[in-house]
């Protein structure tokens, strides 16, 4: 019992005329759990029929010990216990945002301290007398997030919150889905197509391919595995943790990997502060000696591991720096001009301006 307290059991099936829903899952309660795959492949039937919300979905839910779905029982979709916010934030719009917040609180019984909590943390208070016609994109998905986090969720649903906003707004919200991520206390299963997203928030990882999971585990571990379709994508990469230890006048990050010391531009953050960063395929590129008469900030020694042809002339480079993974896409013609074979030592060159963090 101890065990199921500690994990989300899921077991679904659900026909689909464009896929077969096919969902076998043992997730742990903490941290997030993004759930990635194209478009259409069955991503967000999973968390509607995780929540109740598709009626024909067969099979069984328990989440932390608590029986939600069975062959011979299911709990209605109202008795469940979720927070869930849609691409749509989905706000009343007869009321301000103060209003769109104490309604599902007030349902659902919850602390006036949780109230407090969730506004200030994702930063609502000058908000609160809005209608939602007056919001931005990214402030009414804020307002839904913490409309579904005030209820006191046991578990809390997010189908691709970003998908609908633009750029800069996704840029603006991404930190306040790390606030949620890390500050929740609750399990999150978070739905998208974009691997930005997945690199910064994810903890464990699902793929999805037509209704069927392909591949489950640790988020970094999938995400630097060279034997998955997410090393094929032309956005191809590979994530680190990472550590600041300062940052200079100009924005300049100093942090520190398992990989080397690695420089990327960024947000103000406190020396000690935990980080990912993302180091594209196609922003690496390769030495066969150390070179200081560069502008090239980022210079980590690393061993060649393996060599993978794909298509368009091109080759991925699988690299080892101090054991992290990396990955390097080159043209054919610079393997040949470089002579590179598995085995040999070189040096990673990469931009400061193109990590990602």
């Amino acid at each position: 019992m101890a065990e199921l307290a500690n994990t989300l059991e899921i077991s679904l099936r659900l026909a689909r005329s464009a896929f077969q829903l096919h969902a076998d899952l043992r997730l742990p309660v903490q941290g997030t759990t993004v759930v990635f795959g194209p478009s259409g492949c069955g991503k967000s039937t999973l968390l509607r029929a995780i929540a109740g919300l598709e009626p024909a979905a067969s099979g069984g839910v328990q989440i932390a010990g608590e029986l939600w779905q069975a062959p011979q029982f299911r709990l209605p979709a109202h008795r469940r216990a979720v927070g869930m916010v849609f691409q749509h934030s989905a706000l009343l719009p007869h009321l301000n945002v103060e209003g769109n917040l104490r309604y599902g609180w007030k349902r659902a019984g919850a602390s006036t301290a949780l109230l407090a909590q969730w506004i200030e943390r994702l930063q609502l208070t000058p908000l609160l007398a809005r209608r939602p016609h007056s919001l931005s994109g990214g402030e009414r998905q804020r307002v839904a997030l913490a409309r579904a986090l005030v209820t006191a969720p046991k578990v809390l649903l997010l189908d691709e919150p970003l998908s609908a906003l633009d750029a800069q707004r996704r840029s603006e919200i991404l930190p306040f889905l790390e606030t949620v991520r890390r500050d929740a206390g609750i399990p999150i299963l978070y739905v998208t197509h974009a691997v930005e997203e997945v690199a910064r928030l994810a903890d464990y990882l699902v793929l999805m391919e037509a209704g069927h999971i392909t591949s489950a585990g640790p988020a970094l571990e999938l995400l630097n595995r060279n034997d998955l379709p997410l090393a094929l994508r032309d956005d191809a990469g590979v994530v680190l943790d990472a550590q600041v230890i300062d940052r200079d006048a100009h924005g300049l990050l100093a942090l520190h990997t398992r990989a080397g010391t690695l420089y990327a531009h960024g947000p103000a953050h406190p020396p000690g502060t935990p980080l990912r960063i993302r180091i594209q395929a196609r922003d690496v590129s390769l030495a066969l000696h150390h070179h200081d008469d560069s502008s090239l900030l980022n210079l980590l020694p690393a061993t060649l591991e393996t060599l993978d042809a794909l298509p368009g002339g091109q080759v991925q480079v699988r690299l080892l720096a101090n054991g992290t993974p990396l990955l390097a896409r080159i043209s054919h013609r610079s393997l040949e001009r470089l002579q590179l074979q598995p085995g040999m030592a070189l040096w990673v060159q990469i931009k400061a301006v193109a990590l990602l963090v």
